[in-house]
C-alpha cells in the first residue's frame, strides 16, 4: 500500500532532477533559464528533440549522466503514478486521512475488537444508541457486512500502535471479541497497560479463560456459550418472563425500555427519596434496581429509598420518560 509520503517523496524527486539538470547545463554550457529547464525536460523524458544549442564535451558526459540518473526516477515516478490512478490509492489515502481526523475528535469513545458476528450485533446497538465508538478488525469486511457510521480501523488489535490509532488513550471503554482467547487476553493486557483506567469487557470462550482473562484486568468476561445455554433453558422454563426481558431490552423499542440512569452532581434528584422525585406518578418509571458508588445493587428499592449523586438507576419506562428522566439526573 502506498503511503502519503512516498507520493511527496516523488514530487521532491522528480523537482530535485529537474533543478539538478537545469543548474547543470547554466553552469556547465552557460545557457540562460528557459533553455536550460527546457533541454533538461526533453532529457529526462527522452522525447528525442535535437538540442536547444551544441554540446561541449562537458555537456555530453553531463547529458549521459542525467539520463542515466534520471530514467530510473522517472519510471518509479510513472509506475506510482499509475498504481495511485488505477488500484484508487489516492482515494483511500483522502478517506483514510479522513478518518483518522474523525477518530482524533473523540473523547470517551467505546473499541470493539473485531468485527465478526458478534461483533456486528454489539456494533448495531451501540448505533442504537447513539454512543460513539471505533471497531478495530484485521481482515476487510465482506461488502454488504459493514454498517454505515462505523469507524473502522484495520489492523491487528494486539498491537499498540493499532490501539492507539483507535484512541485508546483517550477510550471510556473496549470490548474485545476476537475469535479466540489468547488473543482477546492479549488485548485486555495491552489495553490496560495503555489506559489503565479503561472498562473493558472481554469474551471468553473457553472453560478457565474467564478467571485468566479477570487476572490480566477484563472488568467483566462474558461467555456467549454459557449465557446462551441460560437463555434457551428459561426460555423454555420461564417464557414469559423471558419474553418481558427481550422486550424491555430490545433497541429501537419505542413502547418500552429498560436503561441505565446517572445521577450526576448537582442534579435535583439528588437528596430527594424515589417517592419525592414521583418518578412513577409523573413519568411513569419503575426503577428496578438502584446501584451505588460501591457498585452494590439494591434490587426493588422502596419509595423512601434516597437517590444520592453517583448511584446508578435501572430504569423501566417508555422511552420519552427515560429521556426526560435523562435530563433530570444530569443536573448542572
Amino acid at each position: 500500500m502506498f503511503h502519503k509520503r512516498q507520493i511527496v517523496y516523488s514530487a521532491v524527486l522528480i523537482l530535485l532532477v529537474i533543478a539538478i539538470g537545469t543548474i547543470g547545463y547554466m553552469s556547465i554550457e552557460k545557457w540562460d533559464f528557459l533553455d536550460s529547464l527546457y533541454m533538461t525536460i526533453i532529457t529526462i523524458t527522452t522525447v528525442g528533440f535535437r538540442e536547444v544549442h551544441p554540446l561541449g564535451r562537458p555537456g555530453m558526459v553531463f547529458t549521459i549522466f542525467l539520463i542515466v540518473f534520471s530514467l530510473g526516477i522517472v519510471f518509479y515516478i510513472l509506475n506510482t503514478g499509475a498504481k495511485v490512478i488505477i488500484e484508487g490509492e489516492f482515494a483511500r489515502l483522502l478517506g483514510r486521512r479522513k478518518l483518522e481526523k474523525r477518530i482524533k475528535k473523540l473523547r470517551g469513545h467505546y473499541i470493539i475488537c473485531g468485527y465478526g458476528r458478534m461483533g456486528r450485533i454489539i456494533s448495531k446497538e451501540f448505533l442504537a444508541s447513539k454512543a460513539p465508538f471505533v471497531v478495530i478488525e484485521k481482515e476487510p469486511p465482506l461488502p454488504g457486512t459493514e454498517e454505515r457510521g462505523v469507524l473502522l480501523v484495520q489492523g491487528d488489535a494486539t498491537r499498540d500502535e493499532v490501539l492507539k490509532e483507535a484512541g485508546i488513550e483517550v477510550a471510556a471503554g473496549l470490548v474485545t471479541v476476537l475469535p479466540t482467547d489468547a488473543e482477546n487476553l492479549y488485548v485486555v493486557l495491552t489495553a490496560k497497560g495503555l489506559n489503565p483506567g479503561l472498562n473493558v469487557v472481554a469474551r471468553a470462550g473457553g472453560e478457565g479463560a474467564e478467571q485468566k482473562l479477570l487476572r490480566a484486568g477484563a472488568d467483566k468476561v462474558v461467555s456467549p456459550y454459557f449465557i446462551g445455554g441460560l437463555r434457551i433453558a428459561h426460555t423454555i422454563l420461564k417464557p414469559a418472563v423471558m419474553d418481558f426481558i427481550e422486550f424491555a431490552t430490545k433497541s429501537g423499542n419505542l413502547e418500552l425500555q429498560m436503561e441505565e440512569i446517572y445521577i450526576g452532581e448537582g442534579s435535583p434528584l439528588a437528596g430527594q427519596s424515589l417517592d419525592q422525585c414521583g418518578l412513577g406518578r409523573d413519568l411513569g418509571i419503575i426503577v428496578v434496581g438502584m446501584k451505588d458508588k460501591q457498585d452494590e445493587i439494591k434490587f426493588n428499592p422502596t419509595s423512601r429509598s434516597v437517590l444520592k449523586a453517583g448511584n446508578v438507576l435501572i430504569a423501566l419506562g417508555e422511552s420519552s420518560s427515560l429521556k426526560k428522566l435523562e435530563a433530570l439526573a444530569k443536573g448542572a
